[in-house]
């Protein structure tokens, strides 16, 4: 087409990585429902790996009750059909690049979901997933083993973590960071020392951690060089009539013990919001009630998003 002596170029023909770099700007969403769908151009372009690093369904949750028996939750059918018919589209453009996942802290996956996901995912480095209540053991170890190149997960607290850490011994031999958005007990300590000894960075913020599965890990996890413990709820076994005692600052033998660390981050101020929260939710955050996005955040930056 010409106007004034001028050819006029129409969308669908601007060179690939130019649509590229403008795709760049859009979330998955606008890329799965609207972009990808104008015309085959668009479509090639919208299959780029540049875009497809990561895939990023932070801002998306799941419609759901709480129920008093296992899983804890219950999803509405029609919530789990647009997380499927998300994940189908999203998959199938990036076509295996994606190298990072990241699930909102109330998007509950089902296994058949997870499955569909890590098939689909070879590459996959690092993933961010903290509701795991419809996820059975077997799902999340089919997934690991899809992903021998995984070395970060940020993960909720689980009753049973010796199947996991030894699933990721096993198939992820460069697995070096850990997140866990709950309790941390001396079962836990003891697991990550048996299976996970080469662990480099831990993060435990805004949770219950028992003194002795903190010193359990100082002692043990030599290669160990970051940990954080940020505003997190300390406590100590007791004799009885005591059985746990909450405590209050970090006292000179584990200071000592810490030492050798690059970074130990560490806040347990009275004046502190985060520590206030924490105390306030009892070790269990309840992130639905606080800013958008601060469940995001860590001191460590390698596992903030």
């Amino acid at each position: 087409m010409e106007e004034s002596g001028t050819a006029i170029r129409k969308w669908e023909d601007l060179d690939t990585d130019i649509l590229v770099k403008i795709f760049q700007t859009f979330d998955i969403f606008e890329l799965t429902s609207r972009i990808a769908h104008v015309c085959s151009a668009w479509r090639m372009a919208c299959c780029d790996p540049l875009l497809w690093k990561t895939l990023d369904l932070s801002a998306l949750d799941s419609n759901f009750i709480r129920i008093p028996h296992e899983p804890y939750v219950y999803v509405h059918g029609q919530s789990d059909k647009t997380v499927t018919q998300l994940l189908k589209i999203a998959l199938n453009l990036s076509q295996g690049s994606i190298q990072t996942l990241i699930f909102r802290f109330n998007l509950y996956l089902s296994d058949e979901q997870l499955t569909y996901t890590a098939e689909r995912c070879p590459l996959v480095k690092r993933i961010v997933m903290p509701a795991w209540n419809r996820i059975k053991k077997t799902g999340i170890c089919k997934a690991i083993n899809m992903w021998p190149h995984l070395e970060s997960m940020t993960m909720p607290s689980i009753a049973n973590p010796p199947y996991l850490l030894e699933e990721i011994s096993k198939n992820c031999k460069n697995f070096s960071k850990l997140k866990i958005m709950g309790p941390f007990d001396m079962q836990f300590a003891l697991s990550l020392v048996s299976y996970i000894p080469k662990l480099k960075v831990l993060s435990l913020r805004c949770s219950v951690v028992m003194r002795d599965a903190l010193v359990t890990i100082l002692d043990n996890l030599q290669d160990l060089e970051v940990l954080n413990i940020s505003h997190c709820i300390l406590v100590e076994a007791c004799s009885p009539p005591l059985s746990k005692r909450v405590v209050k600052e970090i006292d000179p033998f584990i200071m000592n013990k810490a030492n050798r660390l690059r970074e130990f981050l560490v806040c347990m101020n009275d004046s502190c919001v985060m520590c206030q929260r924490a105390r306030s939710d009892e070790g269990l955050m309840r992130w639905y009630r606080y800013e958008e996005g601060l469940w995001k955040s860590d001191e460590v930056r390698s596992l903030a998003l």
